[in-house]
């Protein structure tokens, strides 16, 4: 093992940003009551929740900070938004993407087993979902159509406000509106989220994705939206996530998306370049490899990146011993031999897709790091290609 690290997998996580962890240690023991409590110790942290909620709205363009629910995660603010919005109509058809997070995927798939269908929307080879068929998808029993902000392994960035508008008008002549939710926990802190501009009625957030904790996320549901609670139990949250609020993790989700969004323009130019750079030495130093992902329509931080006759895994063991953390593809997904959804559903052949690896750049990287791995890649690739019996380099 290497004394040189370097952390490519920031789409996986981040670490928590020390103004964040300032941020939040006056609610672990200065600040302790129970939000619910009436007196003085409980009113403290009620102040705190709700000064949070007020901010976090603005953040995000919200209109309303009611419309603000603060959850554990983002595949919770996802399985909210996508059942909770079924069990409160009627319909029973929800229209999603193949590329879609398995927090959405397995919770639709749950669905299907108990009777609710739906509908996979494909896409270009880029990862764009197909409009057209979308369109066509949606029937009087549609109830929600959930597509991701951009991709968590190519990186791409799904068109939200046409889709919007679609919704709009179909929606002009419907007594029940079919709902939009956006997946944004790969977006947030990396674009600025306006969730009047997207128009969307429903968008998820998580805080471990732009250098807030863990187990905190967040879900915006536009004020007159439907939602039945997954949960019982108590009245916090508005009554669509009981328990204790955690007011710590609520403070610093909050500290660290204003962070984010006042350096947006220049951390994301920065980390773009950054990418970009590391995308033209793989491409110039490796023979055979192929770009999944739209550099001109994609988040700055992701470049996922196939290496013909390869093995993925054999190539991130070696990588990390060299101090090198990437990644195959999802966190989510890691340890499952069946390949990439996302490549599948892009095009890319099983072979390729097992010989993907996803690099995941983020707001401590430097160009000594991208130069690194671009030292230690190339002898990792042509090492392990070497074990291949089709390889004949």
């Amino acid at each position: 093992m290497t004394e040189r690290k370097v952390y490519l997998d920031n789409s996986a996580t981040t670490q928590v940003r020390k103004e964040v962890l300032e941020a939040m240690l006056p609610y672990f023991c200065n600040i302790y009551g129970n939000a619910s409590s009436v007196h003085s110790f409980g009113q403290e942290a009620k102040a705190v929740l709700n000064s949070s909620r007020e901010k976090f709205s603005q953040l995000i363009n919200a209109q309303y900070s009611d419309e603000i629910v603060f959850t554990s995660c983002g595949t919770e603010s996802d399985n909210i938004s996508i059942v909770g919005s079924v069990l409160a109509s009627k319909g029973k058809h929800v229209i999603t993407s193949k590329i879609e997070h398995h927090a959405i995927l397995h919770t639709c798939q749950n669905l299907q087993k108990n009777g609710c269908k739906v509908d996979y929307i494909s896409t270009d080879k880029t990862g764009r979902i197909n409009i057209e068929e979308l369109k066509n998808k949606i029937t009087d029993d549609t109830v929600i159509v959930s597509v991701m902000h951009a991709n968590n392994e190519i990186g791409i960035i799904e068109p939200i406000e046409e889709i919007s508008q679609i919704l709009k008008q179909i929606n002009k002549t419907r007594k029940t509106p079919v709902l939009l939710h956006t997946d944004a926990v790969q977006t947030a802190g990396k674009l600025k989220i306006d969730v009047q501009k997207l128009g969307v009625d429903l968008l998820s957030v998580s805080g471990h994705k732009f250098y807030g904790p863990k187990g905190v996320g967040a879900l915006y549901i536009r004020r007159g939206t439907k939602i039945e609670p997954l949960f019982h139990g108590g009245h916090h949250e508005f009554g669509l996530k009981p328990g204790t609020e955690n007011i710590a993790g609520i403070a610093g989700i909050t500290k660290a998306l204003e962070l984010a969004n006042t350096e947006l323009e220049t951390e994301q130019d920065k980390i773009c370049k950054l990418r970009n750079y590391l995308k033209d030495g793989i491409v110039s130093k490796i023979p055979n490899v192929i770009i999944n992902t739209d550099i001109k329509n994609s988040v700055a931080s992701i470049l996922s990146v196939s290496f013909d006759y390869i093995e993925g895994e054999s190539l991130l063991l070696m990588l990390d011993m060299a101090g090198i953390a990437a990644s195959a593809g999802s966190a989510c997904a890691t340890g499952s031999s069946e390949p990439s959804h996302v490549l599948s559903a892009i095009g890319a052949s099983p072979i390729s897709a097992q010989g993907t690896l996803r690099f995941s750049l983020g707001r401590y990287n430097t160009k000594e790091d991208i130069d690194y791995v671009l030292e230690v890649l190339p002898g990792l690739v042509e090492k392990v290609r070497k074990m291949s019996p089709i390889y004949k380099g």
